[in-house]
């Protein structure tokens, strides 16, 4: 890649990380269902892991990682009852996040916003199912802390809510990367170089 052009790749990359930050933080209450607001932070990480590939995907996640425990790291009890904040759980969740959305059916298989969008439902439902089953067992760890939720209210009132909110804000999302994005026809030049070697292929509309 010229170095114009990767000038232009960092300049919107941190345009979006600071627009996505923003609106994140700042309108907090604009949409919801349940209580339950769309994850922009995360579908930012997978669409850009999924479209443009793992090593912008990591770079990426790694940046909003640290910026999501820098604004607001989960609290957590400790076995002690000292209640702390868990720094390096964003930035972990975060890589994960970027580590799935790349190797999301990307393998001899055209990238596409249908499985774009596939991408953001199955990698929100793992996080969640997961969050929960991980505050579960270390509720019934930590003596004094108790976990209330049954399966039903997970699934009706946290995991499903939060692929809808997510789905709804890949929407616009995937629109930005796409054509208005770092790469130019929202295609990364190395993808499609990898694809001429039979290894992987880019993003088809």
């Amino acid at each position: 890649m010229r170095r114009p052009q990767q000038i232009r790749k960092y300049i919107i990359f941190a345009l979006y990380l600071l627009l996505i930050t923003t609106v994140q933080v700042t309108f907090r209450g604009w949409l919801s269902l349940y209580g339950i607001r769309p994850d922009m932070m995360f579908v930012f990480v997978v669409l850009c892991a999924y479209m443009f590939g793992f090593y912008d995907g990591i770079v990426v996640g790694a940046l909003v990682g640290i910026i999501r425990d820098y604004f607001s790291a989960p609290t957590v009890t400790g076995l002690d009852g000292t209640v702390t904040n868990a720094l390096g759980i964003g930035l972990f969740v975060m890589v994960a996040a970027a580590a799935y959305g790349s190797a999301f059916f990307t393998v001899r298989v055209e990238r596409n916003f249908i499985l774009a969008f596939l991408s953001v439902i199955t990698a929100t439902m793992l996080y969640k199912g997961i969050g929960h089953l991980l505050i579960f067992i270390w509720s019934n760890i930590v003596p004094g802390l108790s976990y209330n939720m049954v399966f039903s209210q997970v699934l009706l009132r946290s995991v499903l809510p939060q692929m809808l909110m997510n789905l709804i804000a890949a929407i616009p999302l995937y629109l930005l990367l796409k054509f208005a994005g770092p790469y130019k026809g929202g295609i990364n030049p190395a993808l499609a170089d990898e694809k001429g070697k039979g290894d992987q292929t880019w993003l088809t509309m």
